[in-house]
């Protein structure tokens, strides 16, 4: 059986049945993590574990989810609407990106009590998520069925991309020894 016989209830089955699956591999690698790193530092800073278990999870589903995301994009390769709205939703996540690195270098400039500080928090965990951003934007890219959605999709692959280079630069130069 081939994409183009299958219909549109087993297209909608492959696709979640991917998603399950690679959830269940997120879930499998942080539980082999946690008991891999069970002691007294796991203990002692709890909530320190969990954020780096979180990002953990969703480095593997980013990666797990890569074969039904590329399902999902190749049974829609069909319909314009999907990727015209595909395109408008790159484009807003591209803002938010581009905003949130905005916000993170301003707050390095800025005085400890302005707005800029209150907002740097929430600025870095948006350009941490950014990667997860860059690679549904590149494999979006890839199965395009346009060129101009080709584009614009891998366009906002690489501002994705360049969020999180640009502040993983800055955090690798602030680890460096003098």
């Amino acid at each position: 059986m081939n994409a183009g016989t299958m219909g549109p209830l087993a297209k909608v089955a492959v696709t979640v049945a991917g998603y399950a699956l690679a959830l269940l591999v997120a879930s499998a690698v942080v539980a082999v993590y946690v008991l891999w790193t069970s002691g007294p530092d796991r203990d002692a800073s709890g909530g320190m574990h969990a954020f780096g278990d979180g990002l953990l999870f969703l480095a593997v589903f980013s990666i797990a989810s890569i074969p039904p995301t590329a399902a999902a994009l190749f049974f829609l390769r069909t319909y314009r609407v999907f990727w015209i709205a595909l395109l408008l939703a790159a484009s807003a996540v591209v803002a938010s990106g581009l905003a949130a690195l905005a916000v993170y270098l301003g707050a390095r400039a800025a005085d400890p009590g302005s707005i800029l500080h209150q907002w740097d928090a929430l600025a870095v965990l948006r350009i941490l998520v950014a990667p997860a951003f860059a690679l549904a934007f590149l494999v979006a890219g890839v199965l395009a069925p346009a060129r101009a959605s080709r584009v614009g999709l891998l366009v906002a692959a690489t501002s994705e991309a360049g969020v999180f280079a640009t502040v993983l630069l800055i955090w690798l130069t602030a680890l460096r020894p003098f």
